[in-house]
């Protein structure tokens, strides 16, 4: 058999199998557990690399978490927006995206800049202030 030796650590390592590990990946406060993984682990500096079926179903679990953030996001900014009867295109125009740069964000396919997220939420707590914005 031959040796696996690590690359992250500069000693270069013995990296040791592992089979049949649960690890938990975390994203803006969810969770979601990977079990049945299997790869090698640096014995020094704990390093990880899976093997190529467990790296995709870690990857993919991953992206869910991801996808499933921005459609929280995307949910809190339409809430916010309708909340302030604006139009996607006025929220568009207030932020500076292109014209269906807020329903990318509402469906989660993009991910907003946390200014922008930022500023809808503080309009959400002083509704006032939108005008002052309007007026610009």
């Amino acid at each position: 058999m031959m040796t696996h030796l690590c690359l992250a650590c500069d000693a270069g390592h013995e990296m040791l199998p592992f089979r049949n590990e649960s690890m938990t990946i975390n994203h803006r406060g969810r969770d979601a557990t990977v079990d049945g993984l299997s790869g090698f682990r640096c014995r020094s500096c704990g390093e990880i690399e899976f093997s190529t079926e467990s790296a995709a179903r870690y990857a993919a679990a991953g992206d869910a978490l991801v996808i499933a953030a921005r459609r929280a996001t995307g949910e809190e900014l339409r809430r916010i927006r309708k909340k302030l009867h604006l139009k996607q295109a006025e929220a568009a125009l207030l932020t500076g995206g292109g014209h269906n740069a807020f329903s990318r964000y509402e469906t989660g396919a993009v991910e907003p800049s946390p200014a922008v997220i930022n500023l809808f939420r503080l309009l959400e707590k002083h509704p006032e202030e939108l005008e002052r914005l309007r007026a610009g």
